[in-house]
């Protein structure tokens, strides 16, 4: 694997599954050093251990703790380069407007949205001082299209993410920090094999709708994540990244 990211520092938040491991495997395997956020000590503790990195234990909606997070990545490795803005929920209590509670609304909207406005708050600064910085958010396909089977928080959150997004990348634009939302498909993670095993009519709905046929894998993610990172992307910020086997574009998928 070519060294494109050797000598820079990335924290991952979410890092200890799903999307943000592949994530952090494939970034070390590039040469980053990594810093693993989660708020799920064995999970994380294990990826950081597995990537060579630093695993820092945080609640993402925790201001002081975000704060503290990025500053324990300079701290340990003198440089905050890489900023993959990840951990995020998707609850079965999310799902039509008629029937999610404000209670299940203002959780998902804490962990996929106002996490984003914190990290990217307090990863700003260290990589503004320097002159450079990649920022990339998790946002979803979702944040572009509607679906019939609404979660409508989530829905909400990662259109949310989108927009911020693409305002942070144009104000920081000129002072070398990109911003970008990377938008995934449905991914193979470990929570959408145990929603979907639970209800394999709900899968099969959506898959009809994925020209490719199938899921993505998380490491089909984490390459975009890598290129996104990387200086092969220097001249995209603001942007909106489309991951989704072709969801986006389709009005008739193939037989």
């Amino acid at each position: 694997m070519a060294e494109r990211l050797a000598g820079r520092v990335a924290v991952i938040t979410g890092g200890g599954s799903g999307i943000g491991l592949a994530s952090a495997r494939r970034l070390a395997s590039e040469g980053a050093r990594v810093v693993i956020g989660d708020v799920d000590e064995n999970a994380g503790g294990a990826a950081a251990d597995e990537v060579g990195g630093l695993f820092v234990k945080v609640d993402v909606t925790d201001a002081g703790q975000v704060e503290a997070m990025f500053q324990q990545a300079v701290d340990t490795y003198g440089s905050l380069d890489i900023a993959f803005n990840n951990a995020g929920i998707s609850p079965p209590d999310d799902d039509s407007i008629l029937t999610t509670e404000f209670e299940a609304w203002q959780r998902v909207q804490h962990v996929n949205l106002t996490s984003v406005y914190l990290c990217c708050k307090y990863a700003l600064p260290h990589m503004l001082a320097q002159g450079k910085g990649s920022i990339i958010n998790t946002a979803s396909f979702v944040a572009v299209m509607g679906a019939a089977t609404s979660q409508i928080s989530y829905t909400a959150s990662k259109g949310g993410v989108l927009a911020m997004t693409r305002e942070l990348g144009v104000q920081f634009a000129r002072q070398g920090v990109r911003v970008n939302a990377l938008c995934p498909g449905p991914v193979n993670t470990p929570l959408l094999k145990e929603l979907f095993a639970k209800d394999p009519v709900r899968a099969a709905r959506r898959l009809v709708h994925i020209p490719m046929g199938r899921f993505a894998e998380p490491e089909e993610i984490a390459a975009a994540v890598a290129f996104l990172a990387s200086d092969d992307s220097s001249f995209m910020t603001g942007s909106q990244f489309l991951v989704d086997g072709g969801i986006s574009g389709a009005y008739v998928t193939p037989e």
